[in-house]
């Protein structure tokens, strides 16, 4: 899962990205207004972590604009203004959720896998896909009931074919998932994390589709 927080509190921000970080969620951060619209012009995100009060304008103006053009990335407003009234007003401009601050780092996540479920249209927590169950809550992954070891990386990985399976992911969607701006992106990363997979699932789990991406097969 790929976030973009858009907070201009540097040590908030910085707390958020790596605490998010830990639960396995990919965080590029901006702090502006500004940046945050020319961030979602060029890149693809699950969700967004947007504060209101930003240098310069209100995080109201961005959530509004999105709405207005038809982009429903899932959106969590995390913010001071905490009194109903501002609640009710964000709600209402689109917002899929609100959390005031000071905030609990835990909740946050529970909050963001929550919004991004609800966006892809699931009500339960795990994810499955024939026998193999995927915990975004606790980043682990089962076969058959039994614990499948894998890494940040090979769940991120995972988690993404996962998603939709049987659609192809590109390999730079994949990178995505796996890389904020402030990290260097491997050149065969996805390569090696798909051959560890396919060790760990079946060689036949994960289809290499010839110069377009990766796919999961049927069920296994």
């Amino acid at each position: 899962m790929r976030v973009l927080v858009v907070e201009d509190d540097q040590l908030l921000s910085d707390g958020v990205r790596v605490g998010l970080g830990m639960k396995g969620v990919t965080v590029d951060v901006v702090s502006t207004l500004a940046d945050g619209r020319c961030a979602l012009s060029n890149n693809v995100f699950d969700a967004i972590v947007l504060d209101l009060m930003l240098p310069d304008g209100s995080g109201r103006d961005l959530l509004r604009g999105l709405r207005a053009s038809g982009d429903r990335t899932p959106t969590l407003v995390l913010t001071a203004l905490d009194e109903t009234p501002d609640r009710i007003a964000e709600l209402d401009a689109g917002a899929d959720d609100y959390l005031g601050k000071p905030f609990d780092l835990d909740e946050l996540a529970a909050r963001v896998r929550a919004i991004v479920r609800r966006a892809a249209g699931r009500a339960e927590g795990c994810v499955t896909w024939g026998d193999v169950a995927l915990d975004p809550a606790r980043l682990t992954v089962s076969r058959d009931g039994l614990p499948v070891p894998v890494s940040r990386r090979e769940f991120a990985i995972l988690a993404a074919l996962m998603e939709r399976p049987g659609v192809i992911r590109s390999k730079p969607e994949l990178e995505a998932k796996l890389y904020g701006w402030q990290e260097g992106v491997e050149s065969n990363a996805v390569e090696v994390y798909v051959h560890n997979l396919r060790a760990k699932l079946g060689r036949d789990a994960i289809e290499t589709v010839r110069g377009v991406g990766y796919r999961l097969r049927g069920a296994p």
